[in-house]
């Protein structure tokens, strides 16, 4: 078998904007799966910078499945962009020091968790991300979307904030796919299955 290597940076010869970005995230609260790619129109160490608010400080996480699709200009908004929201004021008093230093003392800023990003899911142009969403396996974000809610499996999203469009399939199918997981399959057992997985025919992925 002649399987692309995972551990490459640039799996398309003489092509230096789509990598497989595992391979090129330095921040330890980054986590992207296998053959996970991002293709940026400039430079692929876009990424990390359209990753924002991101602070060891939060603790929050950027968790990124297998065989996920990223257009350029993806931004990840996270926790570290929030403030208090319910109090008079939302201003960061606690942040500059002196005598605001216990503005903070004995409340928290909101939080809503990592953000996690299922596995074969397609992220369109300059889509947005808010703190904490979770999408689905499978799922589609179409250009330009602000994603602020959670996103089922196989659901094709869109706008601004971004509403289900459809689902990419029955509540049938979407069962069998979930229960299926190809990309928890051994990489030699996916590739003997590439020809099923770009069909339709559920029958021959077992």
């Amino acid at each position: 078998m002649n399987i692309p290597d995972k551990n490459t940076v640039f799996p398309l010869e003489n092509y230096d904007r789509l990598c497989f970005l595992k391979n090129v995230i330095k921040n330890p609260s980054i986590v992207v799966g296998d053959y996970t790619y991002y293709d940026d129109f400039e430079n692929i160490n876009n990424f990390e910078k359209n990753v924002k608010y991101l602070f060891d400080f939060t603790g929050d996480k950027l968790i990124i499945g297998k065989f996920c699709m990223i257009a350029s200009d993806v931004t990840f908004i996270m926790n570290g962009a929030n403030h208090l929201s319910e109090s008079i004021s939302t201003y960061p008093f606690a942040i500059f020091g002196h005598d605001w230093s216990k503005a903070m003392e004995g409340k928290s800023y909101p939080s809503k968790g990592n953000t996690e990003i299922g596995n074969d899911v397609w992220i369109g142009y300059d889509a947005t991300i808010m703190p904490g969403v979770k999408i689905g396996d499978g799922s589609i974000i179409a250009t330009k979307s602000v994603v602020t809610k959670d996103v089922a499996p196989y659901s094709i999203i869109g706008g601004n904030p971004a509403k289900l469009i459809r689902k990419r399939f029955s509540d049938e199918v979407i069962e069998k796919l979930l229960k299926i997981s190809w990309w928890h399959w051994p990489i030699e057992k996916i590739t003997n299955h590439v020809n099923d997985l770009t069909g339709t025919d559920l029958s021959n992925l077992t």
